[in-house]
């Protein structure tokens, strides 16, 4: 199974945002730069030294600009080739978005619709 690792949700004030999960849930909040398209990260879960959760099933995410990228929340998903999986999104009815992209130090990603609209991000992480 390809799980879900990475959950994104849309925020209209990045400083307001981090407060808020920072105060009610102690979340680790990271602003990122303009290099990163203003990216602010939310660590939920501690991690090791590549990344990755160190609590089996746990995940960590972010918040993007709202109405950029859209105003509902996804989830992304973990593959093992994103090329493979790119091509079962359309044999299966879904709609790839745009081109791959390359996160530095993450790993390869796109964003792709499945067969009931819905926004959803496909990772191959640079581990793999």
């Amino acid at each position: 199974m390809n799980p879900v690792v990475h959950f994104e949700m849309p925020a209209e004030d990045n400083a307001r945002v981090k407060k808020f999960y920072e105060d009610v849930f102690g979340w680790q909040m990271t602003q990122m730069g303009d290099e990163m398209g203003n990216y602010l990260l939310a660590g939920t879960t501690p991690v090791d030294e590549n990344r990755m959760p160190l609590n089996k099933g746990a995940i960590n995410g972010g918040f993007y600009k709202k109405g950029r990228d859209g105003t509902i929340p996804h989830v992304v998903i973990s593959v093992d080739n994103l090329s493979e999986s790119m091509e079962a999104v359309k044999k299966a009815g879904g709609n790839v978005q745009g081109e791959p992209m390359d996160i530095p130090g993450i790993g390869k990603f796109i964003m792709f619709k499945d067969t009931e609209d819905n926004r959803v991000g496909m990772l191959q992480p640079k581990s793999m």
